[in-house]
C-alpha cells in the first residue's frame, strides 16, 4: 500500500525541515498495533521537507518515506527494553521550567533572533503558539541526572477520544533527549535515529511530565533516554535516541 502525505510548517524542527520525532511518529503510526507493541525503531535518513507530497510506503513489518527517489525514513517493528530513572514530579519540573534552554534568552539560538535554544521547533519552540507547538521545556531538576519538563498538551493535539496520537507522543519524546546533553554542555546535532515504546493511552489536558538523560557517546553518536509519565505517575511512553553531529 501506498499513501501520499505532507509534513506543514507547524511541524518543523530544524529550519525549513520536519520535526524529527513528529515524522518518526509518524511512520510508526502506518504499523498495526500488533507490530509496534513492543517497539518501533524508526531511522532518518535525510531531512524531510515541508509541504510538499512525500510517499509513504507501508509494506507488511515496515514503512518507508520517499520524496522522489530520496529515501526519508523507515520504520521496522524493533523490541525496547531500558531502564528508566524515577522522574521528577510535575510540580518540580514545572517550578525549573524557567531555567529551560528552551527559555534562555542568552543562548546561542538554532534560529538566530528567537526566544531560546530553537525558537521555531515543534517541540520545544518558544515562540510557537499555543496549540501550535507542544511547548515542551526541559530544564535540569536538582536531583534528577537528566532534564524534565512539566508538559500539560493542549486540547488541539487530542483525536476525537481525547487522546494524543502516535505522531504527537513521538514529537513530545524527541527534544528532552538532546536537552539532556546540552544540560552537561554538549550541543548535538540532528536526530538520526529514535526506537519508541507505547505502552498505554495518553490524555490531553493532564499533567505531564517528561523525562531525558544522557546514556553514552560514541564519536558523533549522542545516546540519549526519554520518557513520558501520566499524572498518575504511570510511564506511558519511553524512546532511545541516537543524535549525530558534535563531538
Amino acid at each position: 500500500m501506498q499513501v501520499t502525505v505532507e509534513v506543514a510548517t507547524q511541524y518543523q524542527g530544524p529550519p525549513q525541515s520536519g520535526n524529527g520525532g513528529y515524522v518518526s511518529g509518524l511512520l510508526a503510526s502506518y504499523l498495526s498495533p500488533q507490530q509496534a507493541a513492543q517497539g518501533v525503531e524508526v531511522t532518518l535518513r535525510a531531512p524531510t521537507p515541508l509541504n510538499v507530497p512525500i510517499n509513504v510506503e507501508v509494506e507488511s513489518a515496515r514503512t518507508a518515506a520517499y520524496v522522489g527517489d530520496v529515501l526519508i525514513g523507515e520504520a521496522l517493528p524493533r523490541d525496547l527494553e531500558l531502564r528508566v530513572p524515577q522522574p521528577p514530579t510535575f510540580a518540580r519540573a514545572l517550578a525549573a521550567q524557567a531555567y529551560s534552554p528552551a527559555l534562555d534568552p542568552t543562548i546561542e539560538n538554532v534560529v538566530s533572533g528567537g526566544t531560546g535554544f530553537h525558537p521555531v521547533c515543534f517541540c520545544c519552540g518558544a515562540d510557537v503558539a499555543v496549540g501550535q507547538g507542544l511547548r515542551v521545556f526541559a530544564s535540569s531538576v536538582s536531583g534528577f541526572d537528566g532534564v524534565a519538563a512539566a508538559w500539560c498538551p493542549d486540547t488541539a493535539f487530542a483525536d476525537a477520544a481525547g487522546l494524543l496520537p502516535t505522531e504527537i507522543i513521538w514529537a513530545a519524546l524527541d527534544c528532552p533527549g538532546q536537552f539532556a546533553f546540552l544540560n552537561k554542555g554538549i550541543r548535538t546535532g540532528l536526530l538520526g535515529r529514535i526506537t519508541a515504546r507505547l505502552l498505554r493511552p495518553v490524555a490531553a489536558n493532564e499533567q505531564l511530565v517528561i523525562s531525558g538523560w544522557c546514556l553514552d557517546i560514541e564519536g558523533k553518536k549522542h545516546f540519549a533516554g526519554t520518557a513520558l509519565f501520566n499524572q498518575r505517575g504511570e510511564r506511558c511512553a519511553y524512546s532511545k535516541q541516537v543524535w549525530i553531529g558534535r563531538r
